[in-house]
């Protein structure tokens, strides 16, 4: 998506055609009701917070991405059961894993710029990290075992499957 948008803005290239992401139709399908979703099977109720993918967000699709994000999200597990990590948004913090870092070799580089993602995560006391990006998914995951985090790092979709009326 983001190479895509890129490359349209970069070389000015004409096109009629909207790039969205998937998130976007999730929220937009939930609120028409042709997604039904209830948050009703998360009786433990777990904590959930969420990883703003810097490509996706910061340097994609910007807030609006980030607001569907978090209401496909609260439409899921419940809006009681989510709580946001700060800085947050555009302004959330990157998580180390992208730009070929995770394929790099350069590990200990990696692992001590993810501290801070590790840090903020810490501090939502999530039971659950919602990570709608492979690398933000796996850079969260290393992090979450090298330093000793709690949590369970997964998809997006994993939770809108659990949460689907059918």
């Amino acid at each position: 998506m983001y190479a895509t948008l890129e490359g349209l803005r970069r070389f000015n290239i004409p096109h009629q055609f909207e790039v969205i992401s998937i998130i976007t139709l999730y929220a937009q399908w939930i609120r028409e009701g042709r997604l039904k979703v209830s948050p009703s099977w998360n009786k433990e109720r777990l904590r959930f917070t969420v990883q703003d993918p810097c490509k996706l967000v910061r340097q994609g699709l910007g807030e609006a991405v980030a607001e569907d994000l978090r209401f496909v999200i609260k439409s899921v597990v419940g809006e009681e059961n989510f709580v946001d990590v700060w800085p947050r948004g555009s302004n959330n913090y990157c998580c180390g894993g992208g730009g070929g870092a995770l394929q790099a070799g350069f590990v200990k580089n990696r692992r001590a710029f993810g501290k801070i993602k590790f840090d903020q995560l810490s501090q939502a006391e999530p039971d659950v990290v919602i990570t709608p990006c492979h690398n933000c998914h796996t850079q969260i995951k290393d992090i979450t075992e090298y330093y000793g985090g709690e949590w369970q790092t997964t998809h997006l979709w994993n939770w809108i499957t659990r949460a689907l009326v059918i």
